[in-house]
């Protein structure tokens, strides 16, 4: 049976245009690597092949990237590799090379989050100065030399704890702000944005709390839907807007099955004028969340911030999820960002905060000197290393075999992620406009296509 085909007509394709592809097949035949493809955009006629369909004249949201959180644990593993092998590394990441996978997107703390070596804050009493001393050690230097390879980098902060002593539980575990300190607390934030932009280094966006409603991580802190925005209203907008930062705020930063909590933000007019957006995670609900979200208010931006990959890691499980939940349907319920969970940890899922994630796999494992690529690392490099900062997506269809997205880049360029989750192989074509181009994804294929 022939597939009913509909589509707008859209401009001819160059009868010269190229297509590169890179492959990466959940049983590790293949990891992340560029094809010998010879394939071209002819013509198209009809076909019983299952049709991907691009539409570059249906528009949606405007990308910023893809990466992870670089994590204080992950500085310090990078800042201990042999400078050669930091330098390469480092440039294999975030450099724009044949061979470099191109991530223009990183989550950093303010202070420490759980995976860090120990708990800190940057004014660890109320009569002692603010000081970034620990972040001096590994944090600040390899986020230096990681924009001198990617200047348009963009990065978020996300606090995980205020201080201890502004807590009512005096506690960096739990507890919630005091109401006392929420002026305090918002120029605490301040003074990190300023003191980091004194450094180089400028925040694009600021969530005012990593997962709010879980105070049982070591750091955490309980901060109900009303109390952010009271803080947004009151304390942190209104002192951020007499600043020369251009960061944006974000708010919650958790998971999916809360949509309640943006919604009651935004809902409170005198806070949501300073919120640029909301941010979220899913270890709980479904991405759908995520659009009822935009639907409601769609001048607001979406971003999803975090989701771990628990060791030991399953390439063939992790990677098709991650892939289709995240890199896809995410991205297609109106997020600007998919950002995995931890850049690097050791062999041993290790630097952690005592009571932190002790089997978060990090996207990179480095033992010593030695470094060993995880499924998060394939999972984003298939997205950055073809889709730029300031790409649009655009309409792609998907068949009852395979999963799309589609974008269009600033330089005109198509680029194309497609996943085949079954285990056979599957003959199909790409079309757009009037051309097509034909290709066959292996059972649990995750191609990215780059169409000049």
């Amino acid at each position: 049976m022939k597939y009913l085909v509909i589509f707008l007509l859209l401009p001819i394709l160059s009868m010269a245009q190229k297509t590169e592809k890179w492959l990466t097949v959940t049983d590790g035949s293949v990891l992340f690597e560029k094809q010998n493809f010879r394939g071209e955009f002819v013509n198209a006629e009809d076909t019983d092949l299952p049709t991907v369909f691009v539409n570059p004249d249906r528009k949606f949201q405007e990308m910023d990237g893809f990466g992870f959180t670089l994590t204080g644990g992950s500085a310090m593993l990078i800042d201990q590799l042999s400078p050669k092998a930091r330098k390469e590394l480092l440039l294999h990441l975030f450099g724009n090379g044949e061979q470099e996978v191109s991530i223009n997107f990183l989550r950093v703390s303010v202070g420490a989050s759980d995976l860090d070596d120990h708990v800190f804050s940057y004014q660890e009493s109320e009569n002692t100065p603010f000081g970034l001393a620990e972040d001096e050690k590994h944090m600040i230097p390899v986020l230096r030399d990681i924009l001198k390879i990617q200047p348009k980098l963009k990065l978020m902060a996300s606090p995980w704890s205020p201080p201890a002593w502004m807590k009512t539980n005096d506690n960096s575990k739990g507890g919630s702000l005091k109401p006392e300190y929420f002026e305090a607390y918002a120029q605490y934030l301040i003074t990190y944005l300023q003191e980091m932009q004194k450094r180089g280094i400028d925040i694009e966006y600021l969530t005012i709390q990593n997962e709010p409603l879980h105070p049982g991580n070591n750091p955490s802190l309980l901060m109900y839907a009303y109390d952010q925005a009271k803080f947004i209203r009151e304390n942190l907008g209104p002192a951020l807007a007499k600043t020369n930062l251009k960061t944006k705020l974000l708010v919650y930063d958790h998971n999916a099955d809360r949509p309640d909590y943006p919604l009651t933000i935004y809902a409170d007019t005198a806070a949501a004028k300073y919120v640029y957006g909301a941010a979220f995670h899913l270890y709980g609900g479904r991405t759908e969340a995520i659009r009822d979200v935009k639907e409601a208010y769609p001048e607001k931006a979406l971003f999803f911030t975090e989701q771990w990959i628990g060791a030991p890691g399953n390439l063939k499980g992790d990677l098709a999820w991650h892939a289709e939940t995240l890199m896809m349907d995410a991205v297609k319920n109106g997020c600007k960002t998919v950002l995995q969970w931890n850049l690097a940890a050791d062999a041993k899922q290790e630097p952690h905060t005592p009571g932190g994630c002790t089997a978060c796999l990090g996207a990179l494992a480095i033992d010593g000197q030695k470094i060993t690529k995880n499924p998060a690392y394939y999972i984003v490099a298939h997205a950055s290393k073809i889709v730029t900062a300031g790409s649009v997506r655009i309409a792609s269809n998907e068949t009852m075999s395979l999963r799309t997205v589609a974008y269009q880049r600033p330089d005109g360029k198509i680029a194309i992620l497609i996943l085949n989750p079954a285990e056979q192989p599957i003959d199909f074509q790409i079309r757009i406009g009037a051309r097509a181009l034909k290709d066959t994804l292996p059972g649990g294929g995750y191609g990215s296509y780059l169409v000049k």
